[in-house]
């Protein structure tokens, strides 16, 4: 804005005026890019574009990348104009344009015939120069030998054809295989479906190598019969296994014990005949299931394994029986009473043999007893038959029990049968035929003793039998000895018996040795009518034997002991005996006297009791008849 003022006055000498100044352009810059660098991708064997390619059917397998430079002006490109440039990357990108191929003609592989299905035999690869997509290639057999045999799997990581087994392969059968290996793209330009077939294919060549394999049996599995009771030694069949290698090694067989573990059976280890070491039964057991192995005898590691199932046939060796213990009954009647139409009782039978051998079962009775006055059975020709009476009037007081013998047989070849008794008891029944009793006895004690007599009768017995006890006691006690131990005053012990001697040379009817003080035997005879004042151990030689069987020795022993006993007082003491027993001539045995001093008993009368008291007699009596006889 601008406005002309007086200098003077500085007052306006016009309104303000506007004014507009313009900026000519001059060429002061120069063009510039907004990216130093820029990227393009182009697909080969494009048509032309914006940016357009100087030669025609550029391939990205020759050359990926290109670099150019442009250039940019101003001014239209007149004289005194500016420029600018920049770089240009150019990527050609991959379209299916190329097939596969396969580097060689053919492939050479092996594989054992041990290998199992799926294993790995070898690859075969193609080689596509596309990429991505565009070089994925796809394996098939498409013809050869094997094709039943082998299959082909692609490995999309490596781009690869793994050929691989699919059954097992035999060297004895066939020792190479052939096949036609096919490699072609997944994807396919139909632009380019003109450059021709993009697909190839390759031929590869199995070989079988041999290895060592176990023998094989002829059949995956055997079922062989033999009938039971068979003699051992018995052949049931036969199994068999070759050696499928070409060296068709010897084979020897066995049996798997732990399938047989009763040793029913054996094998002959060069042919496989399979025979019985004892009779079977097939009752026991219908099947009997074991293992036989094969093996090579030159290398007992390779061995094959096969079942063999043996079936026992039944033989007719088992008589049917009755299927249960059967039990009749049949009520007292009349005789003038008619006869019941039903059965007394329906039996049945059973048979262990196989159905071929068992039923039907017939029924009968004993040729013998055919014409039983009492009982009839009669065949149902249902494998049961029914017991019938014959007449009425049975009576408990006549028979209360009646066994009928039962002839049951079977239908095998040949027929077995066995006689089975039936118990058919006569009871007690109500008007209405209930049973009531089928005890004889109770019907009899009506008409014999009543309960209170049997009562009584039973308890005379049991006093009768306490009487007899208490005798039979009373009597061994007698004739046991009494050995009596005083608590305040025992020093000896005399046994009681009355059981007479067969004289000096009966030595077995008593022993000495139980006229002997208990504790003299022990080396100490207490006194028990003072307090001692000490201890006295008699003098070992003073002990009596303890079976000495001679009196003398016996008594004067005692009397040794007594003179040497310092706790002893200067006079003798009295020597208690048991009682010797009611009547005894002789009286009683004791002395108040010391053997050292004369004795006023006259034991003279001795000599007149026999030889049986001769011992007595030149012990005890007079010393003048001592001193004669010396």
């Amino acid at each position: 804005m601008a406005q002309a003022v007086d200098r003077d006055t500085n007052r306006p000498l016009e309104p303000p005026s506007e004014f507009i100044v313009k900026v000519q352009d001059i060429n002061d810059n120069p063009p510039e890019f907004l990216h130093e660098t820029y990227h393009a991708n182009v697909p080969e064997r494009s048509n032309v574009g914006i940016i357009r390619t100087a030669l025609p059917n550029m391939d990205r397998e020759a050359k990926e990348e290109y670099h150019v430079v442009i250039q940019a002006k101003d001014m239209g490109g007149h004289m005194g104009g500016l420029s600018g440039t920049t770089k240009v990357t150019i990527t050609l990108t991959d379209v299916n344009d190329n097939p596969p191929k396969f580097p060689q003609s053919v492939y050479q592989m092996s594989v054992s015939e041990a290998a199992v299905p799926g294993e790995e035999v070898g690859r075969v690869k193609a080689k596509d120069p596309d990429i991505g997509e565009n070089g994925l290639v796809t394996y098939n057999i498409v013809d050869g030998d094997g094709m039943d045999l082998f299959e082909i799997t692609t490995d999309y990581e490596t781009q690869e054809g793994v050929v691989k087994l699919k059954k097992p392969v035999d060297f004895e059968t066939k020792r190479a295989y052939s096949l036609k290996v096919e490699a072609a793209n997944v994807h396919i330009d139909p632009k380019f479906i003109s450059n021709g077939p993009f697909k190839d294919t390759v031929t590869v060549k199995i070989a079988v190598e041999d290895t060592d394999e176990p023998p094989m049996f002829l059949a995956p599995s055997y079922i062989h019969e033999v009938q039971e009771n068979a003699a051992a030694g018995t052949v049931v069949g036969r199994v068999h296994a070759k050696d499928p290698d070409a060296a068709n090694s010897p084979i020897r067989y066995s049996i798997d014990r732990h399938t047989d573990l009763d040793r029913f059976f054996t094998i002959n280890p060069e042919d496989g005949f399979i025979k019985t070491t004892k009779p079977l039964d097939r009752e026991e057991t219908a099947w009997l299931n074991i293992s036989v192995f094969a093996a090579e005898i030159h290398n007992r590691h390779q061995e094959a394994k096969v079942p063999v199932a043996i079936r026992v046939l039944d033989v007719n060796d088992n008589a049917p029986k009755f299927a249960a213990p059967y039990e009749g009954f049949i009520c007292e009647s009349d005789q003038t009473k008619p006869l019941s139409n039903q059965p007394i009782v329906t039996i049945s039978a059973d048979d262990k043999d196989d159905t071929a051998n068992g039923p039907r079962f017939i029924f009968s009775l004993p040729p013998e007893i055919i014409h039983n006055p009492n009982f009839t059975v009669r065949d149902n020709r249902d494998n049961t038959a029914g017991v019938y009476a014959r007449r009425g009037g049975f009576s408990r007081q006549k028979q209360d029990l009646y066994l009928l013998p039962i002839v049951i047989s079977d239908g095998g070849i040949p027929p077995m049968s066995s006689t089975n008794t039936l118990t058919i008891k006569v009871c007690g029944c109500d008007v209405h035929g209930a049973l009531l009793s089928c005890n004889a006895e109770a019907y009899i004690l009506n008409a014999g003793l009543s309960t209170g007599a049997l009562i009584a009768i039973l308890a005379c017995i049991v006093i009768l039998l306490v009487i007899v006890v208490l005798f039979v006691t009373l009597r061994r006690q007698k004739k046991e000895p009494l050995i009596v131990f005083e608590e305040e005053d025992v020093r000896e012990n005399i046994i009681t018996y009355d059981d007479e001697g067969g004289g000096e040379e009966d030595t077995e009817a008593f022993d000495i040795a139980t006229l002997q003080n208990p504790d003299g035997i022990n080396g100490f005879i207490p006194r028990k009518d003072i307090k001692p004042e000490y201890q006295y151990m008699p003098r070992p030689g003073l002990r009596p034997a303890p079976n000495s069987v001679d009196v003398d020795d016996f008594i004067n022993t005692r009397i040794q002991e007594a003179d040497n006993d310092p706790t002893a007082p200067p006079y003798d003491s009295i020597q208690i005996y048991g009682y010797e027993g009611r009547g005894s001539v002789a009286g009683s045995l004791s002395s108040l006297e010391s053997a050292t001093t004369d004795s006023d008993l006259d034991y003279d009368y001795l000599q007149n009791w026999g030889p049986r008291f001769k011992k007595l007699a030149d012990l005890y009596g007079s010393k003048d008849t001592f001193d004669d006889d010396s």
